[in-house]
């Protein structure tokens, strides 16, 4: 008899303590900030196989923000970025996906943000940097090779047949004429001028005051803070602090999102037969090969925001 009353007293003790365990439960659920780790080159896919390192991919980035968007607990998101910048294209995807995010956005900048790494945060609610932080950086660089000589050297001739004035200037075959020279100039002076804007529309400058800073160079995040580049000096920690101040939540459950890092069979099995066999064929040929497969791989000049 006494056990029977025990065990109805512990099932009524249960009853009344689960409805106040499931609303603690949601009231930690709901006060969440999320953590997003981003590091490496920006680019559109990931890094090659032979060449690892992780990366700052745009598919990796809406992967992330959806699961902190599609999160109703999650108040607000800190973005650790650690990346020295990379492809225009790949860096303005990625803006565009911070820009979908209505959650407050909170960027921490690690040891190096420079150029692309600067842009992709560059209309971020609040930018948090140390002191040492390497930023800024705002500029443009657009690459094109002139292999012309490798070929000579490698007993290569090449005949080239265009339809289009100027199709060949991408070849890496001949020297550019002064118009096409002015050409790239001007492609190049576009990718800036949109760079220009970016960050004058996301840290509240006019783009006269962004073009006196947009130079090129570093500045340490001391440098940044007074240039208005950056919010705050501060870690990890006063970026989250700041994000839940932002999402008006006093004591935030913080978590951290893990980036799945896929295997090295994983890898090899999304590769098809002829990618692996020219990265094989890139393993023998030393440098001189690698540089004449990649001027043929890639015909077209590469802009970076590096």
């Amino acid at each position: 008899m006494k056990r029977s009353a025990t065990i109805i007293t512990l099932m009524a003790v249960l009853v009344i303590l689960s409805p106040m365990s499931l609303a603690c439960s949601a009231m930690v659920a709901e006060n969440k900030v999320a953590v997003i780790s981003l590091s490496g080159p920006v680019q559109t896919g990931p890094p090659g196989l032979f060449f690892g390192g992780s990366a700052i991919t745009p598919q990796v980035v809406r992967t992330q923000l959806e699961k902190a968007r599609e999160d109703q607990g999650v108040k607000a998101v800190v973005l650790q970025i650690e990346s020295p910048g990379g492809s225009v294209g790949a860096c303005q995807e990625i803006l565009n996906e911070l820009e979908e995010t209505e959650k407050p956005i909170v960027v921490s900048f690690g040891t190096i943000a420079a150029s692309g790494g600067y842009y992709i945060a560059a209309k971020a609610d609040k930018i948090v940097a140390l002191p040492g932080t390497l930023t800024g950086s705002i500029g443009v660089i657009s690459q094109m090779p002139n292999v012309k000589g490798l070929y000579e050297k490698l007993g290569i001739e090449m005949e080239v047949f265009t339809g289009g004035k100027h199709k060949d200037m991408y070849a890496g075959v001949r020297e550019l004429t002064v118009e096409e020279r002015q050409l790239m100039q001007d492609m190049t002076d576009q990718l800036y001028d949109q760079f220009v804007q970016a960050v004058a529309e996301g840290r509240g400058l006019s783009e006269e005051e962004v073009r006196q800073l947009a130079t090129g160079q570093l500045y340490t995040g001391e440098q940044a803070l007074e240039l208005g580049l950056v919010d705050e000096l501060g870690g990890l920690n006063a970026a989250i602090d700041l994000a839940a101040s932002l999402a008006g939540i006093e004591e935030p459950e913080v978590e951290y999102y893990k980036r799945e890092t896929p295997s090295l069979l994983s890898s090899l099995l999304e590769m098809n037969w002829q990618k692996l066999q020219s990265l094989i064929q890139i393993q023998a040929l030393g440098a001189e090969g690698i540089i004449l497969l990649e001027t043929l791989r890639n015909p077209y000049p590469q802009p970076q925001y590096r």
